[in-house]
């Protein structure tokens, strides 16, 4: 099994899971595009791991931005091998009626409208390529199959991704395009630096959750991507071993 060779699309590139997923690929050998929405961190991050890499920046909430993402791969290498649809966002947790419609509507313009118009580009691009075919994987998040309280966009995007993940699994097969579905749970990343200090529990409590490294992360998202088309992964849940997940309620 091996990614050498291959054109990888990361997504969410520029920090986090996403950043140490790209350099990872990139130091398998893999052509990797990094898209985020910050152009200096994702430059960064790529002369950080150096070899072949191509940095776009963009909204991927922005339907134009994600064309032009594509066209820009199209372009510079041709075809698509492997898309990592791995770029979301959170808002403080709060009951819903507390939760404004900007906040909701925040979360689901990337963790959902995003996803799909990543997974949406990558299938095209897969579908018409030659050779055909390619593999999608999306971040879905332990969050796919059990809440946080207070969580209710986050928690709705990730259910909707396992949706996604299902159907593009079903209408792949006639293109030879794989789609399987990550579910990560507290990786250490800036998103997460508070995880050690304190989170919500569902009985009323606060308390520290561990958390593991990235580089774990990136190196399932590359078992995943290196497996022939023939094969895949559909679903997938890597998580630090002592966090409350199991029996989380």
């Amino acid at each position: 099994m091996s990614v050498t060779g291959q054109t990888v699309l990361v997504t969410g590139a520029s920090s986090g899971i996403g950043r140490a997923t790209a350099q990872a690929f990139l130091k398998a050998g893999a052509k990797v595009v990094l898209t985020g929405r910050r152009a200096d961190r994702l430059e960064e991050a790529a002369k950080a791991a150096g070899g072949d890499s191509l940095c776009v920046p963009c909204d991927v909430s922005d339907a134009g931005q994600v064309d032009a993402l594509f066209a820009a791969i199209k372009e510079r290498y041709g075809r698509l091998d492997t898309c990592f649809n791995n770029a979301g966002n959170n808002v403080p947790a709060k009951p819903i009626d507390e939760l404004s419609i900007e906040e909701w509507q925040t979360v689901l313009n990337v963790n959902l409208h995003g996803a799909f118009l990543i997974a949406r580009g990558a299938f095209g691009m897969m579908r018409h390529q030659s050779p055909q075919g390619g593999r999608i994987i999306n971040n879905g998040s332990i969050s796919a199959h059990a809440p946080r309280p207070g969580s209710v966009p986050y928690t709705t995007t990730k259910h909707a991704i396992t949706g996604l993940t299902k159907t593009l699994s079903l209408d792949g097969r006639a293109f030879d395009i794989a789609c399987g579905q990550i579910d990560i749970g507290n990786a250490a990343s800036e998103m997460t630096e508070h995880f050690q200090k304190g989170l919500p529990q569902a009985n009323g409590t606060m308390m520290p959750e561990p958390v593991m490294d990235v580089s774990h992360i990136a190196d399932a998202v590359l078992h995943m991507a290196g497996l022939p088309l023939s094969a895949n992964v559909q679903f997938m849940t890597i998580m630090a071993t002592k966090m409350p997940f199991i029996a989380r309620g």
